[in-house]
């Protein structure tokens, strides 16, 4: 049986590890008393009673520097949990603890919580509310933990809100708040990891495409200069193929980036990409339009730069989105008609208005980081 994590997220002080340790029946997790919570680190705890594992967090203290570091040791978790033979570590559901006492939910809270599991959009969230001495309040302590998430902008998935009462609270000789809800948190929890550990797939999947764009347009952006240089010598730019080079090595860098492997499908697929951003009728087609844009009031050196450096991110920007789709599966490398048709597409008239608004930016500036600057923050718009 695939057993999945669920991480125990919270204000310091809230009863994280007395939570824990009611859950597994063991003292497990390091409880006490204080301003500053016990947990100094992430810790993983596990039993072979209950059928998954739970991660004990660093408590969200007042301090905010302390504050930022717990945040941080989660992300760090998190992100270390992408990595192969660490998969075991994917956060699966979230236990996030407040406090019933308080009667308080502060938005800063839930901004933490949105902030520390950013990298989980789609697992199920559970609200636990700790220290539920007083049965009456319990539901009022319900209706407050929907309001304040109803009042995010973006709102987590909350699945469930349960009051708990983790280890008996004696209020004198004759008065007790005796255990419970956690029998009912344990089965609320195993009912919904199934559709957590898919979800946590999901997420893990959608943050390495992330990264991998994230890395490819840093490519783009490197590449972008080198053809805004390219461009602005004063040569005739009539022939784009003067850009095939720095294309070619874009767009070899980004499918490795993807992991496409090199073979002759592979070869021949770049090759498409780099043949319809260089030579094609596409391309040379935006040149002739550019002639016919009225007002475009520019020199000729800046406005090879921009077409050069246009030119090149137009190739990065299609080639990014080309790779990412073999790379899911929604295509293969032997689709060099669809490559082809998609490189065009971003020579379309689109990318007339691309050049003339980039050129619109850079309000007389011509030096090679100002253009390059005015064409990354143009082709950045969605």
């Amino acid at each position: 049986m695939i057993k999945g994590n669920v991480l125990v997220i919270g204000n310091s002080g809230v009863g994280k590890s007395t939570l824990i340790n009611a859950v597994l029946g063991d003292n497990l997790a390091e409880t006490g008393w204080g301003l500053e919570g016990t947990t100094n680190r992430l810790d993983i705890f596990e039993n072979d009673a209950v059928p998954f594992r739970i991660i004990d967090s660093v408590g969200f203290e007042p301090n905010p520097i302390k504050k930022i570091a717990a945040v941080n040791a989660i992300r760090k978790w998190s992100h270390e949990s992408t990595q192969n033979g660490k998969e075991d570590r994917q956060i699966n559901l979230i236990w996030f603890c407040i406090d019933g006492t308080s009667r308080k939910l502060f938005s800063e809270s839930i901004k933490s919580l949105s902030t520390a599991t950013k990298m989980w959009n789609n697992v199920p969230i559970i609200v636990v509310i700790t220290k539920s001495y007083s049965i009456p309040e319990r539901a009022e302590n319900i209706k407050m933990v929907e309001n304040a998430f109803a009042r995010q902008k973006q709102s987590k998935n909350l699945r469930y809100i349960l009051p708990v009462v983790a280890e008996t609270y004696v209020i004198n000789d004759n008065a007790y708040a005796p255990p419970s809800g956690i029998e009912e948190l344990i089965k609320v929890t195993n009912d919904l990891m199934p559709e957590g550990i898919k979800a946590a797939v999901l997420d893990v999947n959608t943050y390495i495409i992330g990264r991998k764009k994230y890395f490819a347009q840093g490519l783009v952006g490197a590449s972008t200069t080198a053809g805004v240089v390219v461009g602005a010598i004063p040569v005739p730019f009539a022939d784009t193929a003067i850009l095939a080079p720095i294309e070619a090595g874009l767009i070899y860098s980004i499918a490795s980036i993807y992991g496409i492997k090199k073979d002759e499908k592979a070869e021949k697929l770049r090759d498409a990409i780099v043949s319809a951003g260089t030579v094609s009728a596409a391309a040379k087609a935006t040149l002739s339009s550019l002639k016919a844009v009225p007002g475009l009031n520019i020199a000729a050196s800046t406005l090879n730069a921009i077409v050069a450096g246009a030119f090149v991110a137009a190739v990065g920007e299609g080639s990014i989105y080309i790779f990412e789709q073999v790379y899911l599966g929604n295509k293969t490398v032997d689709d060099v008609d669809w490559v082809s048709k998609v490189i065009e597409s971003k020579f379309s008239s689109d990318l007339v208005s691309k050049i003339v608004e980039t050129a619109g930016l850079l309000a007389g500036k011509s030096d090679s980081n100002s253009v390059v600057k005015a064409i990354l923050s143009v082709f950045s718009k969605k």
